[in-house]
This record gives C-alpha cells, sequence and structure tokens, in this order.
C-alpha cells in the first residue's frame, strides 16, 4: 500500500464518546463498526462525529460512553442508496484509536488534510449579510483505485479564491471536520431534521500536478 496514498488524507480527532458500536460490515473476517465522537469547537459548539473502527483496534462489546479518545484516520466516504437516490456518507476512518486522560481546548483536537482533486464546479454565494461562502468536492485518492469524495466549505477570501478553480485542478486543504443540521422536505407535509458533515476549511491552494501525473 503506498504510503503517499495514505498521507493524502489525514485526520485527528480529540473528544467523547457518546454512543455505543453499531456494527457496519465486514471485511475478510474483520468486523467494522460505528461509533459517534463529541468533538468542542473553540465557540462551545459540539461535532458528533461518526468515526468506523475495526473490532481488532479496540473491543466493540464494551460500552465506552463518556470515555475521552484520539482518533487518527482518515476522512472517507461512501455512497447509500435510498429513496431511489444514492446519498453520500461520510465517516472518520481510524487507524489508531487511543483512549486519554482528558481534553485539550486546542485547534489541534479536530484537524484534516487533504491532498485531492476537484470534481464539480464550485459554487460561489452571498448570505444576506453579505458573508462570502463556496462549496467545492474534492476527490481524494485511496489505495487500490478508490478515491474519497469530501464535501468542503469555503468562508470570506477562501470563498472567493475558489471562484475560479476548475474540474480537474489538484488542490491541497486544511480545516476541521464540522457537523451541520438541516431539514429534508420529504414530502408537502413531512419534513425531517437530517445531519450533513463536510470539512470547514482553513486554508487552500491550488498545486501543481504531481510529477508521476505528468509522464
Amino acid at each position: 500500500m503506498s504510503d503517499k496514498v495514505i498521507e493524502n488524507n489525514q485526520v485527528t480527532v480529540t473528544g467523547e464518546i457518546v454512543s455505543g458500536f453499531s456494527f457496519s460490515h465486514e471485511i475478510f473476517g474483520e468486523g467494522f463498526y460505528m461509533v459517534d465522537v463529541s468533538v468542542k469547537r473553540l465557540s462551545e459548539i459540539y461535532d458528533i462525529i461518526p468515526v468506523m473502527v475495526s473490532e481488532r483496534l479496540v473491543d466493540v462489546k464494551q460500552n465506552y460512553e463518556g470515555s475521552l479518545i484520539c482518533v487518527n484516520g482518515q476522512f472517507r466516504s461512501y455512497n447509500r442508496h435510498e429513496e431511489r437516490r444514492n446519498k453520500l456518507v461520510l465517516s472518520v476512518f481510524a487507524r489508531e484509536f487511543t483512549f486519554i486522560d482528558e481534553l485539550e481546548d486546542s485547534p489541534k483536537s479536530n484537524q484534516i488534510y487533504l491532498d485531492g482533486y476537484i470534481c464539480k464546479e464550485p459554487i460561489y454565494r452571498k448570505t444576506p449579510l453579505g458573508r462570502e461562502i463556496a462549496d467545492i468536492l474534492l476527490a481524494v485518492n485511496r489505495p487500490y483505485g478508490k478515491s474519497d469524495y469530501i464535501p468542503c466549505i469555503c468562508w470570506g477570501r477562501n470563498a472567493r479564491y475558489t471562484k475560479n478553480f476548475t474540474v480537474g485542478e489538484r488542490c491541497v486543504v486544511w480545516g476541521r471536520i464540522q457537523s451541520r443540521e438541516y431539514l429534508k422536505r420529504l414530502d408537502e407535509e413531512n419534513v425531517e431534521k437530517r445531519v450533513a458533515f463536510e470539512v470547514s476549511v482553513c486554508k487552500l491552494e491550488i498545486m501543481e500536478p504531481a510529477e508521476e501525473e505528468l509522464v
């Protein structure tokens, strides 16, 4: 497995376990489970981030709610079919799952680095109060020919900077993972509250293609 492909998607989240483990899937006899981790922002708001962990890293039969952990891994995506369409599902894939004694108020409690490619035209807009926002979708290569599709949101100068990005350009992003609630209208009478996950961008830049891409 190429280290370069692993290095292009790096995540660290530190927080409190706020759910039990639920079975996700099994590959070659190895079970993978989901658990929710509450991660504090500097603004006193909390993000609830889903983490996928192997049963070989932690005893998934135990109840660890309230325990503090540090997770190092990757932000991954897959398509789940529902309501006659595919939904992009995101979670942190844990490579290291470490219990800790206390939390620190630091930006390092939630940080992500991505090196990927713009795969949709950026969507730039302004709020009613004039704040600039832009959405980009980044395709990040994964081992064995797979890719993760990561939605990112930019603000202010970063949003303005993305307006001229084009599909296929290589882009590097630094930021944090955040959760966001929204209302999904199911029909004329019913509305459902849902949660979306995205990368809130602190810094980004367009890169020249890697040497192997030019060969």
